[in-house]
């Protein structure tokens, strides 16, 4: 192994890995905007933040590479800086997983109808947001990879709330959605789907966002940490489109109108009976063609 593959590998990988997500973060966002959806106004604010931030740090993260591996190619004793692409990964990491998690605290919110449980959520996204820019300002002020050692409380406490904030999340919706079981087929697919959905939520960021935290606290002189850092603010909104984007498949799962932010309505056919486990917090009625779950589906307004 060479004197640089620590420092130099890991970082390349996680651009790597970085640009593919990136494309597929390009791809769905072509396809939200392509397909007639009927969201409010704020859900579109909220995806085109995400998608210009995921640019924004794309681009910086292919700067980092360039200088890193042309730049300075000849001055290896330059690799010990961080410069300001770190902290700024940092910064756009912490800022994507805010929006997305803000996101999907309001679909929890619609469908277990429980403020206190979305409060809690929203508490350890907003004291993970803080951590992490905090950490990523104090990055960049520090500079010196060697010196890193006083950060690392505070990048514990930011990938740590924003991670509890990511594993609530898939608890709380993956728990109700079960409740919502029918024993219909077409329903109970349908429900099952956006199960899948809630674990994957949650699944992947958390995976990234611990095998940062541990590599950034283990091997804190390597980049080993920058292979999990770069692609977990493209993790979170492909998790956010994903979410929007999957009513089409739903919609086409079903004979009617995908509607599921509140109180909304879907069609089934065949079946003729109501099903209501908790009238307060979410049911589901399958009247001939109806089916009513308050948010458990991916999104707010039918396609059109």
């Amino acid at each position: 192994m060479g004197d640089f593959d620590l420092i130099v590998g890991p970082l390349l990988i996680g651009l790597f890995f970085n640009t593919y997500l990136y494309g597929l973060v390009t791809y769905q966002f072509l396809v939200y905007k392509t397909t007639k959806f009927n969201d409010p106004t704020w859900i579109k604010i909220v995806v085109a933040l995400l998608f210009v931030c995921d640019t924004l740090h794309s681009g910086v993260a292919v700067y980092a590479g360039w200088e890193m591996c042309v730049t300075n190619f000849n001055h290896p004793e330059l690799l010990i800086f961080v410069g300001w692409t770190i902290p700024f990964t940092a910064c756009a990491t912490a800022v994507a997983a805010l929006l997305t998690q803000g996101f999907l605290a309001h679909r929890v919110l619609l469908l277990t109808k429980s403020k206190v449980i979305t409060a809690i959520i929203l508490v350890l996204s907003v004291v993970g947001f803080v951590f992490g820019m905090y950490a990523g300002v104090r990055c960049g002020i520090i500079d010196d990879s060697t010196k890193f050692a006083p950060l690392k409380p505070y990048v514990g406490c930011w990938l740590g709330f924003q991670t509890a904030a990511d594993i609530s999340i898939t608890a709380v919706l993956s728990y109700s959605l079960s409740r919502s079981r029918t024993g219909f087929r077409k329903t109970d697919t349908l429900i099952n789907r956006l199960i899948r959905g809630a674990i994957q939520t949650g699944l992947f960021a958390s995976i990234f966002a611990l095998a940062d935290l541990f590599s950034f606290t283990l091997a804190g002189t390597t980049t080993l940490y920058a292979m999990f850092a770069y692609p977990i603010g493209r993790i979170y909104t492909n998790t956010l489109l994903d979410t929007l984007n999957a009513r089409i498949e739903l919609k086409r799962g079903t004979a009617g109108t995908i509607d599921a932010e509140s109180g909304n309505t879907y069609s089934l056919q065949n079946h003729s009976r109501t099903l209501a486990p908790d009238a307060s917090t979410h049911s589901i009625q399958v009247q001939k063609e109806t089916v009513t779950d308050g948010a458990s589906l991916d999104a707010k307004y039918p396609i059109q």
